[in-house]
């Protein structure tokens, strides 16, 4: 029997798009709007308040995660980090170095972000847009859980150390 509940809106069908294909579709045309800003604004002027806004877009991000579970302790925040998401699987190559109550480290060998912006020249651009916000997004969800890293693949590093450290 045909009722209304079992049709999809036409906007929530899927796009038969590669990983690859989402982002260039969402980034090759953004990246360089925003690479004409930094040049306007001053680059220096532009990453920092591009850091800043997208930094408390991040705690507020976090804070929101955090209130919606019964419990914010390392574990609730790491729950994504242990078993990602579809998405995740296909956009990060990654690695769980520890798992402990006190200290999650997970060790990441390819971003298809980090891909995206530094194959478009954007690299301080993206570290600002993305990496940058991975600090406020733990500490929006909980104050006592610290984030600790050394390398970035945006930054050219050979990998990205996310270490998480409860401090409570």
């Amino acid at each position: 029997m045909y009722t209304e509940t079992t049709v999809k809106h036409k906007f929530l069908e899927g796009s038969n798009m590669t990983f690859q294909q989402v982002f260039d579709f969402a980034f090759k045309k953004l990246i360089p709007v925003l690479q004409g800003l930094a040049k306007e604004l001053g680059e220096d002027h532009f990453l920092e308040a591009l850091k800043k806004v997208a930094f408390e877009s991040a705690l507020k991000a976090g804070q929101a995660r955090g209130r919606q579970l019964p419990c914010n302790d390392l574990a609730a925040f790491t729950d994504s980090g242990s078993e990602p998401s579809h998405f995740a699987k296909h956009v990060l190559t990654r690695e769980i170095v520890e798992d402990t109550p006190q200290a999650f480290e997970l060790k990441v060998t390819e971003c298809l972000w980090a891909k995206t912006f530094r194959e478009m020249g954007a690299a301080d651009i993206g570290y600002a847009l993305l990496c940058h916000t991975d600090y406020a997004d733990c500490l929006g969800f909980n104050p006592r859980i610290t984030l600790t890293r050394s390398k970035t693949l945006m930054q050219g590093d050979d990998c990205c150390n996310h270490r998480f450290v409860w401090e409570g």
